[in-house]
């Protein structure tokens, strides 16, 4: 027997090869995990809710902060002075001496007659400034010149023409609550797309017709957004009429606080009117979004 060894090398068919394909078997089991619930997201209320909550903390912890230096009273003594006052909010000792609530309740019907008259008369001043050109050109100047005007330039006007505080003031809130009106309501008007005006001008329909079936609805959220502007800046200036003019009033009751070096009850009608304003703002809010049928006004 031969010492050399014999290699025998068997043909590829006889070979039994085992492939074994590398399967999906991590994956499946990556995909076998359950993923966690996305985190919903808190409601938009919730959100809004802590933000104001906030913003007022850090107001509040600012007035604290300035109150320690002695300039201002600190905020729980200005809250503790507001529970007293307006425990008795309707108290008279005389004419010049008012709880707050009659000082409140005078400026507001001063706010009601001066600004009903300044709608009686911008908001149809307005629609006829936009409808015909020509009054629009007219009063284009005028407007330009006048809006600009501070509220208490025209006080003395008033003096001279009514002789008496009361009209007067009543009269600077109707000329500065005027132009808002007319400027918005024109706008309004000439937002219209012309071809309504000829369909209106084909049917031969009536001024009247076109008025209350075409410029109306139409003109209504910039009316209204023209109205809401006008109670803002109402409010604004019968706070700096009255503080002149004297008698009753929320802005004659800062300047007698002041006078009586009462700061805390200055800190106090400041509220007041913030809070009173924003009233008057939201109630016309309120109704704008009724009659304007959705449409942003």
């Amino acid at each position: 027997m031969s010492a050399v060894s014999r290699v025998v090398v068997a043909h590829p068919s006889a070979l039994k090869v085992k492939v074994t394909v590398p399967g999906p078997g991590p994956i499946a089991r990556a995909d076998a995990i359950p993923l966690p619930a996305p985190r919903k997201p808190p409601p938009a209320w919730v959100v809004q809710v802590i933000a104001m909550t906030t913003g007022l903390v850090v107001f509040v912890a600012l007035w604290a902060f300035v109150a320690k230096f002695g300039r201002i009273p600190d905020p729980l003594s200005v809250f503790k002075e507001a529970v007293v006052l307006f425990s008795n909010p309707f108290y008279k000792n005389g004419p010049n001496d008012q709880g707050i609530g009659w000082n409140i309740l005078t400026s507001l019907g001063r706010v009601a007659i001066g600004f009903g008259a300044a709608a009686a008369v911008g908001i149809p001043l307005g629609f006829a400034i936009g409808r015909f050109r020509f009054l629009s050109d007219m009063a284009a100047p005028i407007i330009a010149l006048l809006k600009p005007v501070s509220p208490l330039a025209w006080l003395p006007i008033g003096l001279l023409l009514f002789k008496k505080a009361d009209p007067a003031a009543i009269y600077v809130i109707f000329i500065c609550s005027l132009w808002p009106m007319i400027v918005n309501t024109a706008v309004g008007v000439r937002q219209i797309p012309q071809d309504y005006l000829n369909v209106a001008r084909v049917l031969n329909l009536s001024e009247w017709k076109i008025f209350t079936k075409i410029l109306f609805p139409a003109v209504l959220p910039y009316m209204l957004t023209g109205v809401r502007l006008s109670i803002g800046v109402a409010w604004l200036v019968i706070v700096a009429a009255e503080m002149l003019t004297g008698g009753v009033g929320i802005g004659f009751w800062v300047w007698d606080e002041w006078n009586n070096l009462k700061v805390d009850h200055i800190l106090i009608a400041i509220f007041v009117i913030g809070i009173v304003g924003l009233a008057l703002e939201q109630m016309l809010v309120f109704i704008a979004k009724r009659f304007s049928h959705g449409v942003n006004a």
